[in-house]
């Protein structure tokens, strides 16, 4: 990746719509020149896919926690991931370092579907124990950005 990619890469992450004429004059290349680089961008995996930002509140599901998720003895990462990603209120799983075995973002409705979701998760085979830090208000989120 030289610099002009992650131009490229910068400009799409702000808005993944934007033609390549429009880039490329950002960037001075040609539409075309500018297509070749995000074609190689998506084979190289640099570029995994393009998706719609949703404002999760706009659909009612205004509540959400972190998890963390404690499990016996040495439970595989991928069945962590087993037990956490066929759920829809999770957003995201991370295994980690430390007492916990992951941590888990979960947003839903109100604490009362929070509350299903989590009886849910621990319903699973391998799942001690949740400790659950409900989340007030969002201070910022940062995307990444190199």
């Amino acid at each position: 990746m030289d610099d002009i990619d992650r131009q490229i890469v910068a400009l799409l992450r702000q808005d993944a719509r934007r033609s390549f004429q429009s880039i490329g004059l950002r960037v001075s290349l040609s539409a075309p020149a500018v297509k070749r680089r995000v074609d190689r961008l998506e084979a190289d995996g640099v570029i995994r896919g393009y998706t719609a930002r949703v404002d999760p509140g706009r659909f009612g599901w205004t509540t959400h926690a972190l998890v963390a998720l404690y499990c016996e003895g040495r439970m595989a990462a991928s069945e962590v991931r087993d037990a956490v990603e066929r759920h829809p209120e999770v957003e995201a799983a991370y295994t980690v370092a430390g007492e916990a075995s992951a941590v888990v973002h979960v947003r839903a409705r109100d604490t009362a579907h929070l509350e299903e979701t989590l009886e849910r998760i621990r319903d699973n085979a391998g799942v001690t124990r949740t400790q659950t830090q409900i989340v007030l208000s969002t201070l910022f989120e940062r995307p990444f950005e190199e």
